[in-house]
């Protein structure tokens, strides 16, 4: 499975080829929002999101039935996210994906006050 030209579809929010990529019976978590959705639910989500989205796969693991990427995911309207996704394939289609996003930005100010820590970037 080609997980870049995945991550490419999702990003344009195109339905069709979102659907390619899926077994009919896959599914969807996002952990951080306790949600589940069929593949016609994730991508109903997905594509009818608001706005125009970029994004870059920063790491990528593959172990044997399992596409492991951490993604930066953001919009010109400076909205940031980073997803780990856990992706399962079986006969080169996704079977499941368990996603944890998280908001970009800065550290919370307790710990800037106590003075930890240093930026990556």
């Amino acid at each position: 499975m080609d997980i870049e030209k995945f991550w490419d579809v999702v990003l344009e929010q195109d339905a069709d080829a979102i659907r390619t990529f899926f077994a009919p019976d896959a599914y969807v978590n996002w952990h951080n929002t306790n949600e589940h959705f069929s593949v016609e639910e994730f991508i109903r989500a997905n594509c009818e999101y608001p706005g125009d989205w970029l994004g870059e796969i920063e790491k990528e693991i593959h172990a044997d039935n399992m596409v492991i990427t951490v993604t930066h995911v953001h919009n010109k309207d400076g909205l940031s996210f980073h997803v780990s996704s856990f992706v399962q394939v079986k006969n080169d289609k996704i079977v499941a994906i368990d996603e944890h996003w998280g908001d970009d930005g800065e550290a919370p100010q307790w710990r800037q006050d106590l003075n930890i820590g240093s930026k990556i970037k």
